[in-house]
């Protein structure tokens, strides 16, 4: 069975953790692309620009093939690190969690750090809604208007979503179909003659 579900949050859910007179405010937001993360970490250092450190990790894709961790001053690996640990223990794609920190004026240590970071993570996360999607593949199909009746039984028939319709003479339309049925889509697709069938994207 191929795997076609991921898990994501919902809304963005914020999360705090004190220690030492220093104050970590986490910030999970659902985001799906690199410009996304970009954006939602300037706006939190316009927001709390007077704290001393803007801790992030992202993962993006529903198989979680882009990721970053980013320590922002820290020692290395006490930060980015233990807030992308949290996304994969939580089993999330497309999230961004931000941490905060305003420093008390007294030094947590390393360890001290590591423990902060995904406190802070973590309570953001618990308080977020998390949900399972399914990967879906988006097509496009052309055909004249005459078989109109076969692609929209066809595309009944299937439960399938279905937007950015032209009907003229020259007809057109998109489709998104969940992943694990997308081969037998197509095939049924491909035995309409004068259908064509070309594949946009996965989302």
């Amino acid at each position: 069975m191929l795997d076609d579900t991921y898990k994501t949050i919902t809304s963005p859910a914020e999360g705090i953790y004190k220690e030492k007179g220093s104050k970590f405010l986490a910030f999970a937001i659902p985001v799906v692309s690199e410009a996304e993360v970009k954006e939602n970490v300037e706006r939190l250092k316009k927001e709390y620009y007077d704290a001393r450190h803007h801790c992030y990790a992202y993962i993006l894709g529903h198989d979680k093939a882009v990721y970053r961790a980013n320590d922002d001053g820290e020692p290395s690996g006490t930060a980015g690190r233990p807030i992308h640990g949290q996304l994969l223990s939580k089993d999330i794609t497309n999230t961004l969690v931000v941490v905060v920190r305003y420093f008390g004026g007294i030094k947590l240590g390393v360890s001290g750090l590591i423990t902060a970071y995904k406190a802070a993570t973590k309570d953001a996360l618990d308080n977020a809604e998390i949900i399972e999607k399914t990967v879906n593949e988006v097509y496009r199909v052309e055909f004249e208007y005459p078989l109109m009746n076969d692609v929209m039984r066809l595309l009944k028939d299937e439960n399938l979503d279905q937007f950015n319709q032209r009907f003229e003479m020259n007809c057109s339309l998109d489709f998104s179909v969940r992943k694990s049925k997308s081969a037998r889509v197509t095939d049924a697709f491909s035995k309409i003659r004068g259908v064509t069938l070309s594949f946009v994207r996965t989302e």
